[in-house]
């Protein structure tokens, strides 16, 4: 699953500073339904990533039954925050 392909399908542009709001938020909830549907670990992983840097993501009990799948997303999340930081 490739960031510029998603980009295109739920925002139809790569360039994402260019997004309006409403765009975003309407995106968003079609991503998180998307979200409910995918059966693919690793689509589920990358579809919960985008809207959690997008600031739309649930709560990882709700995205992720797999304890270890939560853990992958702690993960991310320390990664996302330390590279704040810098």
């Amino acid at each position: 699953m490739q960031l510029d392909d998603q980009l295109l399908r739920y925002f139809g542009t790569t360039d994402i500073a260019a997004i309006p709001p409403a765009t975003l938020q309407d995106a968003a909830a079609r991503m998180r339904v998307d979200l409910g549907l995918e059966r693919d670990k690793g689509r589920r992983f990358a579809l919960w990533t985008l809207l959690y840097l997008l600031g739309a993501a649930p709560d990882l009990d709700v995205a992720f039954p797999d304890p270890a799948d939560r853990e992958a997303a702690r993960d991310f999340m320390d990664l996302a925050a330390a590279s704040e930081e810098e």
